[in-house]
């Protein structure tokens, strides 16, 4: 197991090691990330978005404490340790109450970092980055570095425990969007490594100024771009040269790893040659669903194949059907053109994963799962559909191993990268 305040000795020594970040709130993710923690003994860190979980309830309608519970709850029927698990918050700033002035939603701001760090959180990202009404779409990093203190402040504040309880920090001005780019991808930018000195140096003069020398000491890492990307139909694998200048601004500040956002789909080989380079933390979110949904989807076509009574793929039309009546969460991102129908479904950036906590989605999940279970499935069908269960034919099936097992092979690629065979 590896701490967080671990990674920067680690990398000091010459010997780096990582921890996979999994940011999603999918119950079956979670799970699968449990069970690949109790099984490999790796850290589990799991982090909740501030638009996904806050104290007004996020996306999820789960408020922090609700999601601590529900990891919690997950944790101890899979047996995995609580001393294993590391509970994030992500983005935390504004961003949800932009629309509104700065005042306001810095106020919600607080708010929601204080349920946080009430609710056990130990990772907390300070993102202040966003401008609010009337201000710029992103910030100077003065008035980040203000607002991130802000949140800090709050944070410290918040903690009931002893002094051993007290949050580590993230900080960082570039950050990537959510989910991956809404578009094809070339090229992205590598942060300048005058611009990650700069957003360390701002940081360290204003917490020192309000009086925060103790937070600034548990910050962990900066989030920067290291050129790793996907957009809904491509992926823009890290390439090490064009991060080298970046990757040495570690060697100046030996305290300091970097945290990589959007690394899904990166690979086991590009993964971990993040970790050698210093980008300690690999965040992975919608790959994971995107894996989730693959396995499903799979399901789906065998049992089609393998039941009469069972129908047409209705599970992928569920899914279709509910896309199309509440259409908010993807129509943004995939525009208008003719490959929306396939897009919904298998973009990379995985905006199906919005759906599958509605009614209709979880009751066509457990018809697919009622229908196989306990089934024998051919080998020739799962080479069709879903190869990797192929040891699995001929006997009583179970779905839900099924699906998570597919979900903890990526997370396999993410441990691959981070624990580094020597």
């Amino acid at each position: 197991m590896i701490l967080l305040d671990d990674l920067a000795r680690h990398r000091r020594d010459g010997r780096p090691r990582g921890i996979t970040s999994v940011c999603s709130a999918h119950p079956l993710v979670l799970r699968a990330a449990l069970r690949h923690g109790r099984e490999s003994g790796a850290t589990v860190l799991i982090e909740a978005t501030c638009n996904q979980v806050n104290h007004e309830g996020g996306y999820t309608g789960m408020r922090p404490a609700d999601f601590a519970r529900l990891v919690r709850e997950i944790a101890a029927q899979e047996d995995c340790p609580e001393e294993r698990i590391v509970l994030g918050g992500d983005h935390l700033g504004p961003n949800p109450w932009r629309d509104r002035s700065a005042d306001e939603a810095m106020a919600e701001a607080v708010r929601m970092v204080e349920a946080y760090v009430a609710a056990g959180f130990r990772k907390i990202h300070l993102d202040a980055s966003m401008g609010c009404a009337g201000e710029p779409a992103a910030l100077d990093d003065e008035t980040t570095a203000i607002r991130a203190a802000r949140l800090a402040r709050a944070a410290e504040d918040a903690v009931t425990e002893d002094a051993s309880s007290r949050p580590v920090y993230v900080i960082g001005t570039e950050v990537p969007p959510p989910g991956g780019a809404d578009h094809a991808l070339d090229s992205v930018a590598v942060t300048a490594p005058e611009a990650a000195r700069r957003t360390i140096a701002v940081h360290r003069a204003r917490f020192a100024a309000e009086g925060l020398g103790a937070a600034m000491a548990r910050v962990v890492a900066v989030v920067v771009q290291p050129g790793v990307e996907f957009g809904n139909r491509n992926v823009l694998p890290y390439d090490p040269a064009a991060a080298r200048a970046l990757a040495r601004v570690l060697d100046e500040e030996p305290g300091f790893v970097f945290e990589a956002h959007s690394t899904d789909f990166q690979g086991t080989g590009p993964l971990a040659r993040l970790v050698a380079d210093g980008f300690a933390i690999l965040k992975v979110g919608p790959e994971l669903t995107f894996a989730l949904r693959e396995a499903l989807y799979a399901l789906d076509l065998i049992a089609s194949d393998l039941l009469p009574g069972y129908g047409d793929r209705p599970l992928m039309r569920a899914m279709e059907a509910l896309m199309a009546t509440a259409p908010e969460h993807w129509s943004r991102h995939y525009g208008k053109a003719a490959e929306d129908a396939w897009m919904r479904h298998y973009s990379l950036s995985d905006r199906i994963r919005y759906y599958w906590a509605r009614p209709e989605a979880e009751a066509a999940v457990e018809r697919l799962v009622a229908a196989l279970d306990g089934r024998h499935v051919p080998l020739p069908l799962l080479w069709q559909h879903l190869r990797g269960a192929a040891h699995l034919a001929d006997r009583p099936f179970e779905a839900e191993a099924v699906v998570l097992n597919h979900v903890a092979d990526r997370l396999d690629a993410y441990l691959a990268a981070c624990r580094p065979a020597r």
